[in-house]
């Protein structure tokens, strides 16, 4: 099991300029839609087995976490990339490329040089993006229903 690592915060962050699927700009606050809430996964991108089973997992999730918050999955993957695995999965929620952007390492998800999977939730308050909350992603991890199920098999998580 992962080390308990979900913290909850209140810190400042900036107006990133994203890529969208189809590579037009999207400022960070237009991420939130609607809502006043943002959950952001920082997903490592198509080479991460793992982030691409909690994607698959946020897939059948997604229509409770909208009811709450806007829900964008970011991968550091171009977005026709991102574009074309997405559709590949069928993965119906919104990604944004990070490429080219310091957010991964300003929110800490990337460690020399490379991505790191995890969660951001920021609040939106006026012309204010506050993060209120993050946590990692690891294999044993509690966003992820299947680590429990493979750590009954007879071989465990690790096989």
């Amino acid at each position: 099991m992962v080390q308990e690592t979900s913290k909850k915060l209140s810190e400042l962050v900036d107006d990133y300029e994203l890529l969208g699927p189809d590579n037009q700009k999207i400022k960070f606050s237009q991420l939130f839609g609607s809502k006043s809430d943002l959950i952001l996964i920082h997903n490592m991108g198509t080479t991460c087995p793992y982030c691409t089973m909690w994607a698959d997992g946020f897939n059948g999730l997604l229509p409770h976490l909208k009811d709450r918050s806007s829900f964008v999955v970011s991968s550091p993957d171009d977005p026709s990339t991102q574009k074309e695995f997405a559709n590949s999965r069928g993965w119906n929620f919104q990604m944004v490329s990070t490429t080219g952007t310091s957010l991964a390492k300003d929110m800490g998800f990337e460690k020399d040089g490379l991505p790191q999977p995890g969660v951001s939730v920021f609040h939106k308050e006026d012309s204010k993006i506050i993060r209120v909350g993050r946590d990692n992603f690891g294999p044993g991890d509690k966003y992820c229903p299947t680590f429990p199920l493979f750590d009954l098999l007879k071989d465990g998580l690790n096989n």
